[in-house]
């Protein structure tokens, strides 16, 4: 009989505030804040400091998840976000209901930023592979790519006025593209490095573009009014400037000047904020400078404080000069009209400082009431921080820090009932709910190495890298006791199955046994748990790891040297060395029986050993790096493996053999711990997560998993073939150049099967259809019957029910790999489509992908003419109809808005607000004219103090 398998999946990832990978974004309201956490998407209650919901697709336990690289919400939707993937593709997620709404594939690599238009209608994508794509969100389809880059687009910008779009590359280049008419307008060089950000302020006055260089550039932004002719923002302050010559028909930015910025590192992001009086200039190390961006009127003040002060210095020499004999004849500069310049709109307000190096930055929509702005900020320690900006200073108002460690987790351990797991890190331990994954305490500590719950789950004892053992209260969340054990870092720790103690093994050549004891604290009446020393076994060596047989039979010391001692661990007398490593064995357990010890080590192979006689019964090629942990499943011989190449691997010790490969973890895996039952194992990793796997009531078998293992190695195969990855890359035009948006993938292959399958079925029922007319008519009226697999549909029906279920992302690269033929079957039921008024949007891209596809076959067939000029009478009438349905419901909301804004007193409630604003703005100038007025007079003053006197 064949011998079945459970199967173990996925359930739960905890652990992670935030990753590096991607940026965080506020939603809309304010209220929520969307950070990364590796393959998910988590949403922050920022006052709670809480995560209110987690957007995941933990639904596919086999193949790699894909970290998120860019999140962006969608302006016009108060719960919609979209996400981009490292394998390119995009998902639009509703964070109420927690589901993926919609997802676009067009990306070859992963997607580095994503950015919407004001309206939430266009959503534009840049990527590794060096393009652009431009999706209509609403109808779920890529509309165009762009290329043009040579390296990879870094950021995106709107310029909603002219229907444009401003990229930012690697290449040090930033490219203005039409959408109307698909092309690249202007190309804009300058910096000397990567370009890493740009933005636009709400106004669309100035774009900003930070890079590597020492300086932020600025451009002023040419619009276009109704008549047509060009509109730049310089008219507007350098009037002054008539002498000029005409500005380039496509010149959409001009520069406007650069400004020295504070840090030395590379530009990572520039934001505005949303009223675009803050500009946030992140740098790739710990700080945020932040700028005052001045309006209008106050620029062109400070402009002209500029220009009079260089009256007074220029006054001042000529007298000099005339007095000496030698004056200079310079042209006087006309002080009504200032130029403004870079410096007049932008000032350093303040400098922001995080204790670690910063990813990420995101302005907050909603401004309180005590400061002028609130800025979150990600850091690269798993941490979130938010600022709150005032004038003079910034201060942390929120740190979300408890649900995660601030650096690699070294250990896991589950409680006996394995109801309670203890990791450990570099500084701290925390107490987790395996089940829920909420974090119940952390406890300050050294950097530990390994831990252990104490027989009662009462205490743990963690080994730290600096020799000492902590002994932590689970209870309270406190540490008891350090204990000075090694004078080496304590490299392992392991029970001994009586529960009076453990075993500790360290890089001093020691191995030492342990001893519990309660000892009283002086002065109260509570005692507290310590440990004493009974025993010590010397080594020649390092050691890395110990292990102790459940049956109390064996001592198994694994050293640097590759060997590993068995000892007898009664009398501590030597049995035979196991040795077949060739580099150190960084693992190893035994079984519960004690019959087999499995050892895990640098040179990737983990070794089967027979305690008994010490033959090694089989040396398996187990993981694409070192393997980091070792464990067998209680009562049995099925062992779990975990590596530096990030996978969990599932083996047979009897027979041999790799039953499962789990996939989950970005970084690599350095410890695991399996429940008592064996129902669930827990991992840890270097990016700071926690995974749990449960074993589910799925049976499988071990012919049955080789198979799909051969089957993905195929699939990975033709995807690489798809995406023509060994061909050379094409020379693009300087210029830019427009293709299709979508991707070839499996999904749309398989999709063109099932069309062409369905087309296949439905001609043999024509066929029988036909056939039983001709019988009809010769007399033989019998009953006829359509095929089962026909569901009752007519065939145009049933190809419509095929190419329906077509994602509407995936609908054109599916059109593209149907045969002429197939083609044409199509093209001859769009007629009877189209009488469904639900479909005719269907018809029509349906009807358009193929003409544009198969137009020199058209024109060259000439059966084909009549269908085409039906097609076109059709489908014009139809599309019509639409426009005009379309346009009566448009109007039928627009009078009902009328109705209920006439009914209600929401207009003059707008009145009043907008009054309100005026009024405050009109104070704000008031009381800025005041300070200006009484600054002037106290210089006037200071000067006839000293004894100047300016003529």
């Amino acid at each position: 009989m064949v011998k079945s398998y459970l199967r173990y999946e996925q359930k739960a990832a905890f652990g992670v505030i935030t990753s590096i990978e991607s940026n965080i974004s506020y939603d809309t309201s304010g209220k929520l804040l969307l950070a990364p956490a590796l393959d998910k998407v988590g949403v922050w209650n920022v006052r709670q400091g809480v995560c209110a919901k987690t957007l995941s697709l933990l639904t596919e336990s086999s193949g790699p998840v894909l970290a998120v690289s860019a999140i962006a919400p969608v302006p016009s939707s108060a719960n919609l976000i979209a996400s981009g993937h490292a394998d390119g593709s995009i998902r639009i997620w509703n964070f109420e209901t927690g589901k993926c709404d919609t997802t676009l594939n067009g990306h070859k690599g992963a997607v580095t930023i994503l950015r919407f238009n004001k309206t939430g209608s266009l959503l534009a994508s840049g990527s590794k592979d060096n393009d652009i794509v431009l999706w209509d969100v609403l109808g779920e389809v890529g509309l165009f790519r762009l290329r043009g880059h040579r390296d990879q687009v870094t950021d995106l910008a709107f310029l909603d006025s002219g229907n444009k779009l401003v990229s930012a590359s690697k290449d040090k280049f930033l490219r203005v593209w039409d959408l109307d008419t698909k092309h690249c307008t202007q190309i804009i060089g300058g910096h000397h490095s990567e370009v890493w950000s740009i933005d636009v302020d709400p106004d669309q006055r100035y774009l900003v573009s930070g890079s590597a260089d020492l300086e932020l550039r600025f451009y002023t932004i040419k619009h276009e009014n109704v008549d047509g002719q060009s509109v730049s923002e310089t008219t507007k302050t350098d009037t002054d400037n008539k002498d000029s010559s005409v500005e380039n028909k496509w010149e959409t930015l001009k520069l406007f000047g650069e400004i020295q910025r504070q840090s030395k590192d590379r530009v990572a992001t520039v934001r505005f904020n949303k009223t675009g009086n803050l500009l946030a200039c992140q740098a790739a190390g710990k700080t945020v400078e932040v700028y005052r961006v001045l309006d209008e009127a106050e620029s062109k003040r400070k402009a002209k404080r500029r220009t009079n002060r260089k009256k007074e210095k220029k006054s001042s020499k000529t007298v000099d000069a005339t007095e000496n004999g030698n004056a200079d004849h310079e042209p006087k500069e006309d002080g009504n009209l200032p130029m403004v310049t870079v410096s007049d709109v932008f000032k350093l307000l303040q400098t922001v400082r995080a204790s670690k190096k910063i990813c990420s930055i995101s302005f907050s929509p909603v401004t309180s009431k005590n400061s002028i702005a609130t800025l979150a900020l990600s850091l690269n320690n798993n941490l979130l921080e938010v600022y709150s900006i005032n004038t003079d200073s910034s201060t942390k108002t929120i740190s979300i820090e408890l649900q995660g460690h601030r650096s690699d987790v070294r250990s896991v351990t589950l409680s006996s009932n394995s109801t309670l797991l203890m990791s450990t890190s570099h500084n701290s331990v925390k107490i987790w709910n395996p089940s829920t994954g909420s974090c119940l305490r952390t406890i300050d500590s050294g950097y530990g190495l390994c831990s252990l719950f104490v027989p009662g789950d009462r205490y743990g004892v963690v080994g730290t890298k600096s020799g000492s053992l902590e002994i932590i209260d689970v209870r309270s969340g406190t540490s008891v006791e350090e204990v000075k054990a090694h004078t080496g870092s304590v490299q392992s720790i392991v029970s001994l199955p009586d529960g009076n103690g453990f075993v500790t093994g360290s890089t001093d050549h020691d191995v030492k046994f342990w001893e519990y004891e309660t000892t009283k604290v002086p002065g109260q009446d509570s005692a507290h748990l310590t440990v004493s020393n009974v025993r010590t076994l010397p080594m020649n060596d390092d050691v890395i790891v110990v292990a102790v047989s459940p049956t109390g039979s064996y001592l198994a010391v694994a050293l640097l040297n590759c060997f590993i001692e068995v000892y007898d661990l009664n009398t501590l007398k030597s049995r035979p060395r196991l040795y077949g490593h060739s580099l150190p064995v960084l693992c190893m357990d035994i079984s519960s029986d004690g019959d087999l010890l499995v050892s895990g080590s640098a040179d990737k192979n983990i070794r089967i050993w027979g305690l008994d006689f010490g033959d090694c019964h089989k040396s398996l090629f187990a993981h694409a790096d070192s393997v980091t942990a070792v464990k067998f499943v209680r009562d049995t011989h099925y062992v779990f493996s975990v590596g530096k190449d990030r996978v969990v691997k599932y083996w047979d010790a009897d027979k041999f053999e790799l039953l499962l490969t789990l996939e989950g973890h970005h970084a690599e895996v350095w410890c695991m711990s399996i429940s008592h039952r064996g129902d669930f194992l827990v991992t840890g990793s270097h990016d700071r997560s926690i995974r749990r796997w449960d074993r589910t009531d799925e049976p499988f078998f071990l012919e049955e998993e080789k198979e799909e293992r051969l089957n993905k190695m195929f699939d990975a195969d033709l995807e690489n073939s798809l995406e023509n990855r060994y061909l050379p890359q094409q020379e693009l035009p300087e210029e830019g150049a427009v293709a299709v948006a979508g991707k070839k993938t499996k999904e749309t292959l398989s999709a063109t099967d099932k069309i062409i399958e369905a087309l296949d079925i439905a001609s043999e029922e024509l066929k029988r259809m036909a056939e039983h007319e001709e019988e009809k008519r010769r007399g033989n009226g019998a009953e006829f019957r359509s095929h089962f697999t026909m569901k009752g549909l007519s065939p145009s029906e049933y190809i419509l029910r095929a190419v329906s279920e077509v994602k509407t992302n995936d609908l054109e690269q599916t059109l593209l790999a149907l045969p002429f033929a197939d083609a044409l079957k199509i093209l001859s039921h769009l007629k009877d489509w189209s009488l469904n008024p639900d479909k005719v949007e269907l018809v029509c891209r349906i009807a358009t992908v193929l003409l544009q596809l198969h137009h020199n076959q058209l024109v060259a067939t000439a059966s084909t003419r009549p269908l085409l000029a039906l097609l076109r009478d059709i489908l014009h009438a139809k599309v019509k109809e639409c426009k005009d349905t379309i346009g009566f419901n448009l109007a039928a909301m627009d009078h009902l808005k009328q109705l209920m804004a006439s009914k209600s007193d929401a207009p003059f409630r707008d009145a009043k607000t907008k009054l309100l604003e005026i009024r405050a703005q009109q104070s704000k100038r008031v009381e800025a004219r005041g300070d200006t007025k009484s600054q002037r007079s106290k210089k006037k003053k200071q000067k006839k103090d000293d004894g100047h006197v300016w003529s």
